[in-house]
């Protein structure tokens, strides 16, 4: 068995940081001031897209102050994999969507193929509203037309990244 603290020692050696502890913290911030605005007097259903998203959900969910309901949603693509395939739904709300605002957070917008499945899902259970929000956008030409995230913390290249819950 490959000994996994030489592993990530490997890669952290290989890797540099992009985005500092305080860079993060302020993108979160910001968004969080444009949540509180945006969702002012409303009781959104929060939908935290496991597992990527958790991290940024946990550090944003401080922040809010329109009292959401929290659950989350498990799609994923990757499957431990640097890139992905068909969608595969590993569990859905236990939360009823109907008339409801729902906040989708998550950890990252590439080509925004698992994004636009669970925006659809919602809006398929009677979502009122769906607004989204992403820690971070990748800067590429590859996402779904018209695909965006309503609000988005910082930008990275098109390279792999991880940290901050992301993998």
């Amino acid at each position: 068995m490959p000994n996994l603290d030489e592993d990530l020692n490997a890669i952290l050696s290989r890797s540099h940081l992009i985005y500092s502890a305080e860079q993060i913290a302020q993108a979160i911030d910001s968004i969080a001031v444009q949540l509180n605005d945006r969702l002012k007097g409303t009781q959104p259903l929060l939908l935290c897209v496991m597992n990527g998203g958790l991290v940024f959900t946990g550090h944003l969910l401080t922040r809010l102050n329109c009292f959401p309901q929290v659950d989350y949603i498990h799609a994923t693509r990757y499957r431990n994999e640097t890139s992905g395939s068909t969608l595969d739904w590993r569990a859905y709300p236990q939360k009823d969507l109907k008339g409801r605002t729902v906040l989708i957070l998550d950890d990252i917008l590439d080509e925004g193929i698992t994004l636009k499945e669970i925006i659809d899902y919602c809006n398929e259970q009677g979502a009122k509203e769906v607004v989204t929000s992403v820690l971070v956008k990748k800067l590429h030409d590859r996402c779904l037309a018209g695909l965006k995230s309503d609000y988005v913390g910082l930008e990275v290249e098109d390279k792999y990244v991880f940290g901050f819950g992301m993998d």
